[in-house]
């Protein structure tokens, strides 16, 4: 009786800790990736007029994973010394001309029955 309840504390005890393991790991987890989003962000402001960033952040609203991809490119523009100036709003909505697909207009005909 005594050898039972000793397991099932054990087991417990050994339940708990590798449930606080684990929200330990997802907080660090969510620590990484708030830094990460610091730093994309503090990139992006270097390298973008506040124009450029508002529009950004009206696409990144819209299409997140749009716009998503549009800063990892900037920012590998910038890391790898390719962009000499910041970005402005025209040169931006250039990028995003060439990167977005352009929208079909459908048009629907009716035919005399």
């Amino acid at each position: 009786m005594d050898d039972e309840l000793e397991a099932i504390r054990k087991k417990k005890l050994l339940e708990l800790q590798q449930q606080q393991m684990r929200s330990q790991e997802a907080f660090e987890d969510e620590a990484r990736k708030k830094e990460v989003e610091e730093q994309k962000k503090a990139v992006l402001r270097q390298i973008l007029t506040t124009e450029a960033r508002e529009r950004l952040g009206r696409i990144k609203v819209a299409r997140p994973d749009v716009a998503e991809n549009i800063e990892n490119q900037l920012i590998l523009l910038a890391q790898s010394g390719q962009l000499k100036n910041k970005i402005n709003d025209e040169q931006l909505r250039e990028l995003l001309s060439k990167l977005i697909p352009k929208k079909r207009d459908i048009k629907i005909r009716r035919r005399g029955l």
